[in-house]
């Protein structure tokens, strides 16, 4: 006979190690949980001012109204002492570019600036323009990395909908340690993949490729040259940076969720902006509260967008029915992506980063998440859930749900339906 899953050997959340120098999920972190813009552009400010040798960052929104602005002027003080600055946005998140005189004010301090796939003369009308760089970044001289779903973007301030009376809710972490170095690679890949397909249009390619070898050795030797003291390698968190694309990475943050929930034994905690989980997630919540594991989703209470409002209430039905409870946020937008599992367990398990539980998020943009596992680390960010969940959140009554009037009923299945005719567009299963 089997024995009962509580009874197995429990293997790591994190998997095997990938066969490098330097493992995939290491332990030698120090990780800080930051809630909101606020305490996460007060710590970025400050590590861009003692920035000093290069600035890599992502965003999928950059918005310079309010403390936005501060962001946008500690990269202009970092350029103007010779740091070098880079900066990619999304076209769509983006869009229509930053008001003056800021990209006047960005261009004349040096800070380089790039947009990742503009939509063009079609918009949004052809499926490849829906693959995104959602992802939000920065690292500071190759040592220290900022993650998470905060976009430059004031906590108070929402572009479609003005001022906020509460702020958004949303973490980023601020990262030391070996993952440091996976992300300013992945990001100097994408900054240079986006510049080469620039130069091959101008240049062509034997010019494009002589440009990108000079420019990854002059990087290589300034990083070397501002390189923090070695003091060898110090015990810390263990972690990994999880990221998501349409290439060699298709599915890591969907397994990363499925892992962690496929072996917790106590409890799970997801918020989740968009959460329209395709039929393997929906399938393991769904038998992990049968064997008894308490699974908490903290969800958007508040209409934002039609699709991603309307699309996420028809998969609640069954995770209800099988003991979920999902607690909707009402105070403001919850912009949050993260998750715990058991915490107060043998084996904590944490996640923060930009990705949704839903179909662009898990099939078609760039993301980026950090998963930890550090008892202290997941009972912090356990914490902050519990009491939005209990102070800020409204916990959908399963009656209440299956009689909700005919005219959500309707507009629930017309978005679900559109979003399942989108992905058979692109050829996509979820």
């Amino acid at each position: 006979m089997t024995a009962p899953q509580a009874q197995r050997p429990r293997r790591s959340v994190f998997g095997r190690r990938a066969p490098a120098a330097r493992p995939a999920c290491a332990d030698d972190h120090r990780i800080e949980l930051l809630e909101g813009a606020q305490q996460l552009f007060a710590a970025l400010i400050r590590d861009v001012d003692a920035a000093v040798s290069e600035v890599q960052f992502e965003t999928y929104i950059f918005d310079c109204t309010g403390a936005g602005a501060l962001v946008a002027e500690a990269f202009v003080r970092a350029a103007q002492r010779g740091v070098r600055v880079r900066v990619a946005v999304d076209g769509v998140g983006s869009a229509g570019g930053l008001p003056a005189p800021w990209p006047q004010r960005l261009a004349e301090a040096g800070v380089q600036w790039q947009v990742y796939s503009p939509p063009g003369r079609f918009g949004l009308v052809l499926p490849r323009s829906w693959r995104r760089l959602h992802r939000k970044l920065c690292v500071v001289d190759g040592c220290v990395l900022y993650c998470g779903g905060i976009n430059v973007l004031d906590d108070f301030h929402d572009p479609n909908y003005g001022t906020l009376k509460a702020p958004r809710f949303d973490f980023a972490v601020r990262v030391t340690g070996s993952l440091v170095a996976d992300a300013s690679e992945a990001m100097e890949q994408l900054w240079w993949r986006m510049h080469a397909l620039r130069d091959v249009r101008r240049h062509g390619l034997g010019q494009a490729l002589a440009d990108l070898r000079a420019a990854r050795a002059a990087r290589a030797a300034r990083l070397a040259d501002a390189a923090l003291p070695a003091g060898g390698r110090q015990q810390g968190m263990r972690a990994m940076l999880v990221l998501r694309d349409s290439l060699r990475h298709r599915s890591r943050i969907e397994q990363a969720y499925l892992r962690a929930i496929g072996t917790a034994r106590r409890e799970i905690i997801i918020a989740n902006a968009y959460f329209v989980p395709g039929r393997k997630l929906r399938r393991a919540l769904v038998l992990a509260a049968r064997r008894g594991v308490r699974v908490q989703l903290l969800l958007q209470g508040r209409y934002e967008y039609f699709m991603q409002y309307h699309a996420a209430r028809p998969v609640y039905g069954a995770l209800l029915a099988a003991g979920v409870e999902i607690h909707e946020y009402a105070p403001s937008f919850l912009h949050a992506k993260v998750a715990v599992v058991d915490a107060e367990g043998e084996r904590p398990w944490a996640t923060v980063g930009s990705s949704n539980l839903d179909p662009l998020s898990m099939l078609l943009a760039r993301e980026a998440n950090v998963v930890v596992e550090d008892a202290a680390f997941a009972l912090d960010l356990r914490a902050r859930l519990v009491q939005a969940m209990e102070h800020a959140g409204r916990r959908l009554d399963p009656a209440a749900y299956a009689g909700r009037p005919w005219r959500q009923r309707v507009l629930d299945r017309l978005a679900f339906g559109l979003m399942r005719a989108a992905l058979w567009v692109t050829g996509h299963r979820y």
